[in-house]
């Protein structure tokens, strides 16, 4: 075993500043000579990066646990500390947290650190979405905000996201500037920290008034375009997987007349542990299945949201079979619903803004431009796009419309700057409820999209290589893709290279570079081949994983399928010969 990973397990074995079962737990592994899951445990820190961290719950430095969780919120405190004007005000930051193993207890130990550094916290009395984090900062006029939660990642983990006084996602200059005040905090010792229920009493922690969460319900209702009668009869199936999003989603549906929902019962209730899905991961067919199982001959819909209630699966039924729509899929028929309402009720901004990322369905674009709506490009991450918001209102420069990604991730308007299931699941289930009542389905209307736009198909390898070996076998994957650029895939020449890493774009026939790419830095390296495809390479900043982005145009279907197929074998075979 590396002897500066035994030392570090020794240390915090040994370290008073942690409970005595952190330190018995740690003080196992040592007596076993458990080299893997020690050497996973520590060696390196639970990074926090420009959006929070994210890592196994358990014992050690690279995990989630209450000491963790104290070291980033003394960072965070730190900074804003160090950057708001409190002269007048009590610098205030909002919590939330969902339905994982810990997270109300995270949660509670962010509130404790930040009350006794003298900073105001409300906190929501029980778990809540992501976006009813996102929407509280910004009506209570907050510093900052903490959502508790690792989103879809397997029961395992947990995570802890930054979010800023605009309800975004911390962004430059916000999150490097945490991240060194957490990085200057040398020992435990220097974490200052309060009783939670001392911190109630005496009202430096508050619970987020009901009122607050009532008035996002309605007004995510403000963003119905539909005919309130026409929902009352259409039957929707929905799972919120066990996380937050059962009383939400099904509080905005029942508002907007959809009175024919049923929940599936063995996932209505929050569970930390997810027993009935291997991952509570609504983009995988897997974690509907009793949700198709609980379907009746008249529903026509099922929706499924991730824990934290960001994210939302679908599957729609088409000549009486149930199908899955991917995340690209579903982006495009809510952008294309939305702007021919906003059409239809003279409601459309003449400087109105689409915004989407780098490795989402160019199709959005196209559908953009065909109401001639601005489009934005980003990085991947909702923190961008919702990004694209300050810059237009700082800028007086546009107004924004709807943002989505190809992970499942949708937002509509400015009130909430994170990507909203809430919102999306009404939307779209109304979208529905209006093709259904014309004798049309969903497949109907992307088929008729394909139709004028052209034949897209979007496909993702997720390529799981876990461990620090693991890390470093992507690090050489990505390093070995520069240093030897791909010409051509599965027989078809690549144009250019966008490498977001170094800024540029580069000519393949030539190797030389012919333009800049003005976005932050970020490890991606996106192909743009002959017959107008994109493929994209991506390590995820959140799992143990590589991606790979497959973003296809073609004549026909099956010219699409075919083609898919090549590619997919012709780069993983360039893959795993690394």
């Amino acid at each position: 075993m590396d002897n500066k990973i035994l030392d570090k397990a020794k240390q915090w074995a040994d370290n008073k500043a942690f409970d005595q079962g952190f330190r018995d737990e740690i003080s196992q592994l040592i007596e076993t000579n458990d080299e893997a899951e020690l050497t996973d445990r520590f060696y390196k820190d639970l990074e926090f990066g420009t959006g929070g961290m994210r890592g196994i719950i358990g014992a050690g430095s690279n995990r989630m646990n209450i000491y963790t969780v104290r070291l980033a919120t003394q960072g965070l405190a730190n900074y804003i500390l160090a950057t708001v004007d409190n002269k007048y005000q009590k610098p205030i930051v909002a919590i939330a947290y969902d339905s994982r193993n810990f997270s109300k207890e995270f949660s509670q130990e962010a509130a404790c650190v930040l009350s006794a550094n003298d900073i105001e916290v409300y906190v929501y009395s029980n778990l809540r979405p992501t976006p009813m984090l996102s929407y509280a900062v910004r009506q209570l006029k907050a510093t900052a905000g903490i959502v508790i939660t690792a989103s879809h990642n397997p029961a395992e983990y947990n995570g802890y996201k930054a979010y800023w006084n605009d309800g975004c996602q911390v962004t430059p200059p916000h999150d490097v500037g945490i991240i060194e005040k957490i990085n200057e905090i040398k020992s435990f010792d220097e974490i200052k920290y309060f009783d939670f229920q001392s911190a109630i009493n005496k009202k430096l922690v508050q619970y987020i008034d009901l009122e607050l969460e009532m008035q996002y319900y309605d007004e995510v209702c403000t963003l119905s375009m539909a005919d309130k009668q026409q929902n009352e009869n259409f039957g929707v199936v929905f799972t919120p997987l066990h996380g937050t999003g059962n009383i939400p989603v099904r509080a905005v549906l029942k508002k907007r007349g959809f009175h024919k929902v049923s929940v599936v019962r063995e996932q209505e209730m929050p569970d930390g542990n997810f027993p009935t899905v291997e991952y509570p991961n609504p983009e995988e067919v897997s974690a509907l299945n009793l949700a198709i199982k609980a379907a009746g001959s008249d529903d026509h819909l099922i929706i499924a949201t991730d824990p934290d209630a960001d994210r939302i699966g679908v599957m729609v039924k088409h000549q009486n079979q149930w199908q899955k729509l991917n995340g690209n899929q579903i982006g495009q028929l809510l952008l294309d619903y939305y702007l021919r309402k906003l059409k239809e009720k003279n409601r459309l901004p003449a400087d109105g803004v689409y915004a989407t990322t780098i490795v989402t369905s160019t199709l959005g674009q196209k559908i953009a431009d065909s109401y001639q709506i601005k489009s934005f490009e980003v990085l991947t991450g909702f923190k961008y796009i919702c990004g694209i918001t300050r810059e237009l209102e700082e800028n007086k420069s546009g107004s924004f419309i709807f943002g989505t990604e190809e992970s499942h991730g949708y937002v509509f308007d400015t009130f909430v700057r994170d990507k909203d299931a809430v919102m999306a699941a009404m939307i779209f289930a109304e979208l529905c409820a209006e093709l259904s009542a014309s004798g049309k389905t969903t497949i109907d209307r992307l088929e008729e999209l394909h139709q004028q736009f052209g034949y897209h198909q979007d496909a993702l390898i997720n390529k799981v290589i876990k461990g620090k070996s693991g890390a470093e076998k992507i690090k050489e994957i990505m390093k070995y893709l520069r240093e030897n650029p791909l010409k051509s895939i599965a027989g078809v020449n690549v144009k250019i290279i966008k490498d977001y890493q170094k800024g540029e774009i580069i000519d393949c026939q030539t190797g030389n570079s012919i333009d800049t790419i003005d976005l932050p830095d970020s490890n991606v390296l996106a192909y743009y081949l002959e017959d107008g495809s994109r493929i994209t390479a991506r390590p995820s900043g959140t799992e143990p994983k590589i991606k790979f982005y497959f973003n296809l145009c073609g004549a026909t279907k099956e010219l699409l399928q075919n083609t898919q197929e090549k590619y997919k074998t012709d780069l993983m075979n360039i893959i795993d010969s690394i």
